[in-house]
């Protein structure tokens, strides 16, 4: 192709053609490549569409809009090569730079829309974490960039060796400039690789008053989702001075619950006692392979108490709530099916009467 634009512009650059002509020819040129183009990936999406892989539409989908950009600017270079050659008489070398650099930005832009379009692609599919994927795609994103600023310095003449040099020593300023800046940004790699939370995690800190769901984890600050529906932005720099705790990978729910008896029924204690360990045991929604004890606690101010410690199945704060309403329910059931019940605050108020001594005077009435 580059040789068919050298041919061209020797053709155009003849001193009895119009300039006028010649762009015009060119942007027609360039308007057929464009439409055969969109001829040609309509075709390739279709045969896409019928394959059972999706990784080829991934791909044609990154190829279709730098493809058409640079149908359209890199004839556009031509003329304007082609006009400037009419009035200036100096050399146009800066043309070629800039051919070089309009392929430079075309590849990277190709190459940042294939790892978004990766990166949706893989997150659909819900098989892999989605903070190690999002992480990937950024350092991804993040090299590909740099890889291509790099490029762009080596096409204009710069060089990186001495730019690496006072990178050296322009890096200790800026980073004793942008401390914080950089403590966020390790504070997130941190985050992604140590992975104590994901995005849709319930986490809390002990030590802050920070509770909630995580939205999004980004390079300078995280993003909770407060219960009260608050968004709750946080330093990444925070997470490496606190203590995080993160419910969300709780392996089971605990159910601990202490109920008194009336004292007038402490004859029954033993055999409710027992019962209530037995639908426990048998409860479908309790898991047995954790620990359950059912045991006689304490003599209380006004009732005895017993108390229940067991796990459920479910970790889902919803359904959690729901068996312990049941299984609280049915502990009710089994105390009033031995007559009994469960005791509330009383109080007893002995009043002894005392016999006054013998030979104790006591008022004479009406004198």
């Amino acid at each position: 192709m580059d040789s068919l634009i050298t041919q061209l512009q020797d053709y155009f650059s003849q001193p009895d053609q119009d300039w006028g002509n010649d762009v015009l020819f060119i942007t027609g040129i360039s308007f057929f490549a464009w439409v055969a183009w969109r001829i040609i990936y309509s075709r390739l999406e279709t045969i896409a569409d019928k394959t059972k892989i999706q990784w080829d539409n991934v791909i044609i989908g990154a190829l279709k809009t730098p493809i058409s950009t640079l149908l359209w600017c890199w004839p556009a270079t031509v003329s304007i090569g082609l006009v400037m050659q009419s009035y200036i008489t100096h050399s146009l070398d800066w043309l070629a730079t800039l051919k070089m650099l309009l392929i430079i930005a075309i590849f990277i832009w190709i190459i940042l829309r294939l790892i978004n379009n990766v990166e949706e692609y893989v997150l659909e599919q819900k098989t892999r974490d989605e903070t190690t994927v999002q992480a990937i795609a950024k350092v991804a994103r993040l090299l590909f960039i740099m890889m291509g600023v790099l490029s762009f310095m080596q096409t204009l003449g710069l060089s990186l060796s001495g730019l690496l040099t006072f990178g050296g020593v322009g890096g200790l300023i800026v980073g004793l400039a942008a401390k914080d800046l950089l403590s966020n940004f390790f504070g997130g790699m941190m985050i992604y690789f140590d992975r104590p939370f994901k995005v849709g995690d319930w986490i809390r800190s002990p030590d802050r008053q920070i509770e909630g769901t995580v939205e999004r984890i980004g390079w300078r600050m995280t993003i909770i989702r407060t219960f009260d529906k608050r968004p709750l932005y946080v330093p990444n720099s925070v997470f490496s001075s606190i203590v995080v705790e993160n419910p969300s990978r709780m392996s089971n729910r605990r159910i601990y619950e202490t109920i008194g008896l009336r004292y007038e029924d402490a004859h029954k204690v033993d055999s409710i006692i027992d019962d209530v360990k037995i639908m426990l045991q048998n409860h479908p929604d309790l898991d047995m392979s954790q620990t359950l004890i059912v045991n006689f606690n304490a003599f209380g101010p006004s009732s005895l108490d017993f108390f229940i410690y067991s796990f459920t199945k479910t970790v889902n704060w919803v359904h959690y709530h729901e068996v312990k309403q049941d299984v609280l329910l049915k502990v009710m059931d089994i105390i009033h099916d031995h007559d009994a019940d469960v005791a509330f605050p009383t109080q007893t108020l002995k009043v002894e009467q005392s016999t006054p001594p013998a030979g104790f005077p006591f008022p004479s009435i009406g004198k």
